[in-house]
């Protein structure tokens, strides 16, 4: 694929990120993602020069031009993980056709919504309701979607995958009364399990738990100098690591 086309879908992906940060601070805050961005210290509205994805941070050394408060890391963070994503999205899955591009798209909105997710999750260690059924919700519907956009019956087990894979991860929540397993993880995996399908979704869920332990153990001996019993780490973001994984580089472990 083109370079430049490339470098395009990165720019589009961190001003799609500079737009998700925007959903993130504000959600379930009062606020709207209506209105001009403003410091939160000073109230300031922005001007355009500091909306910059990535640069006007780096220019102003991340600190608000007028009070000199710092500004939060997640905002050129999410925004380089976004543009890499849409990267990897125009790279699997690029627009050569209508049809491609109907997948394009749908994967983008995907990546946007699974984004706002990872780091609600890791900021808040929840899962909103309304991100996640309308993830779950879009790929359930996608089943019914044939590569040529027009309506297809999916075969029976398209359907239980979503439910099969989430049914584990539900009856933790429920035999734990929510101490092992929040219950936005198993919403998060009914959408995977349609999404991926039951074997792919399952090789997500394998290499999630995985990567969540071993990043968990490392983070606590780094953070405690020990490793605690009692460690509680938004799952979500792993699991959504896992999709990818298996998403882009096809990688199955059963």
């Amino acid at each position: 694929m083109n370079s430049l086309f490339l470098i395009f879908s990165f720019i589009l992906g961190t001003i799609i990120g500079s737009f998700l940060n925007v959903i993130i601070f504000r959600y379930n805050t009062g606020l709207t993602i209506r209105g001009r961005s403003k410091c939160f210290s000073c109230n300031r509205t922005l001007s355009w020069l500091e909306l910059i994805p990535i640069i006007s941070f780096a220019i102003q050394n991340g600190k608000c031009r007028k009070c000199m408060s710092k500004i939060s890391w997640q905002y050129p963070l999410v925004e380089i993980v976004s543009g890499i994503l849409f990267i990897l999205i125009f790279y699997f899955f690029p627009p050569l056709s209508l049809q491609a591009s109907f997948m394009t798209f749908f994967y983008l909105l995907v990546t946007s919504l699974l984004l706002v997710i990872t780091v609600y999750d890791i900021r808040h260690k929840i899962i909103p309701d309304p991100l996640v059924y309308t993830f779950s919700a879009i790929a359930l519907v996608k089943l019914f979607i044939s590569a040529d956009l027009s309506f297809i019956m999916p075969n029976i087990m398209s359907i239980l995958s979503g439910p099969i894979i989430a049914l584990p991860f539900f009856l933790l929540w429920l035999v734990s009364k929510g101490n092992w397993m929040g219950l936005g993880d198993a919403k998060l995996v009914l959408g995977i399990g349609w999404l991926l399908g039951l074997y792919s979704a399952l090789s997500a869920v394998i290499l999630a738990f995985w990567i969540g332990a071993i990043i968990s153990l490392i983070w606590m001996f780094i953070v405690y100098r020990k490793f605690k019993t009692r460690y509680e780490i938004p799952f979500g973001p792993y699991l959504i690591l896992g999709l990818y994984i298996v998403l882009f580089f096809n990688i199955h472990v059963i």
